[in-house]
């Protein structure tokens, strides 16, 4: 069918839904029913099959909505959470050949499992994920069934419990993202603060009716779909394949939902980036912090500091250094904090002991640990300096 085919399809089917509303609610009038209760059973049915009609029909061709393999799916749902599609696909296939199963997972090393994370950000993602691997595997290696018991699974909150319930085990629970809470909001044409929590319940308990009993899982997935591709923050109303049962369509305020609290601006930490070089080697620190725990970073001293500064910090952990140029500058923005960082390069004769929590890493070694987006350019400019050190 062609796309224009399929255009025309879509708009006769939701079209013909209106009508069919309408009609069933003049016929149950007429016939003295319980009216109200009716009319909406019936409005619920043919706007679940409007989006499922919609999500067969257009729906991108994601490698996990091809199975139903409890294992596969979690993964990827996890993986989405902040993350765009197109970019978590390489990223899952190459987790799968990794870590086929998940006793596969829990039984790698942490390092292994944020190396393979490598880039996607959000790096307690994939600590939460290990740890719940773990506890999968003690159980016999059977995820539990039901959204109530997955959500009970270290790293599992109430969306990707419902979205891996629904999903693979096919029961009838909501899954609400972002996406789902945005389409939600807009269809039902809830105007209060959705960040309120009775309003967050009430929107989920939304969500949660509409759901059908036959293809939870599918219609969970459509109303995600519909969040990423139409109903965007900027909403694609005259492509909606539900914008006759849309309350905001009909107001004309769909681009003002949902509403939310605006957040508090992200707090600036400017850092002093040292690479500390070694002959063939460079001087890595494997983070404890919240932030970034366990991934691999330069050594990084708070404030723009004078390089002398950092000579005397190196010191206390007994690397006596030499400044030799500063490197230039870089900037990461995480969720809630923007890292603004000078990079500093300092020179040692000769790699010296190793204090608690550091390596020294020739080239294959920086290569082989998981070293986070945020020293990118870090990373780089060491790269670029030990390949000249051959």
């Amino acid at each position: 069918m062609q796309e224009e085919d399929v255009a025309i399809f879509l708009y006769i089917r939701v079209n013909f839904g209106v009508f069919t509303r309408y009609s069933i609610f003049l016929s149950c009038y007429c016939r003295f029913f319980p009216i109200f209760c009716i009319s909406c059973v019936c409005y619920n049915e043919i706007m679940q099959e409007n989006l499922l009609t919609w999500y067969d029909w257009a729906a991108r061709a994601l490698p996990w909505r091809k199975t139903h393999d409890p294992y596969a799916i979690w993964i990827s749902e996890i993986m989405l959470q902040q993350t765009r599609a197109e970019t978590v696909i390489g990223y899952w296939q190459r987790f799968l050949l990794l870590f086929p199963t998940v006793e596969a997972l829990a039984a790698a090393d942490e390092e292994a499992v944020l190396k393979a994370w490598e880039g996607l950000g959000y790096y307690s993602r994939a600590l939460n994920l290990h740890r719940c691997a773990k506890q999968v595997a003690e159980m016999g290696g059977a995820f539990p069934r039901t959204a109530e018991l997955l959500s009970k699974l270290p790293g599992i909150g109430d969306y990707t419990a419902g979205a891996v319930a629904s999903i693979a085990f096919g029961q009838r629970v909501p899954a609400v993202d972002g996406n789902v809470e945005r389409v939600t909001a807009r269809i039902a044409g809830i105007r209060e603060d959705v960040g309120i929590p009775s309003v967050k319940r009430a929107l989920r308990a939304q969500a949660a009716a509409w759901v059908p009993p036959d293809r939870p899982g599918d219609f969970n997935q459509a109303m995600m779909e519909l969040g990423a591709r139409v109903c965007q923050p900027a909403p694609k109303c005259a492509e909606c394949p539900v914008s006759a049962f849309c309350d905001a369509f009909a107001a004309g305020d769909a681009d003002s939902l949902p509403v939310k609290q605006r957040k508090a601006p992200q707090r600036v930490e400017r850092w002093t980036v040292a690479l500390v070089v070694a002959g063939n080697k460079v001087l890595l620190r494997r983070r404890d912090e919240k932030l970034l725990h366990g991934m691999w970073c330069f050594p990084m001293i708070n404030g723009p500091v004078l390089p002398f500064q950092v000579e005397n910090k190196l010191s206390e952990i007994g690397i006596i250094t030499r400044h030799v140029e500063g490197i230039g500058s870089a900037r990461h923005v995480f969720t809630h904090i923007i890292w603004e960082m000078a990079l500093q390069r300092f020179d040692v004769e000769k790699p010296s002991h190793c204090p608690p929590g550091y390596c020294w890493a020739d080239l294959e070694q920086i290569d082989a640990l998981p070293i986070p987006t945020a020293m990118r350019a870090a990373k780089q400019a060491a790269v670029a300096i030990l390949a000249k050190q051959k």
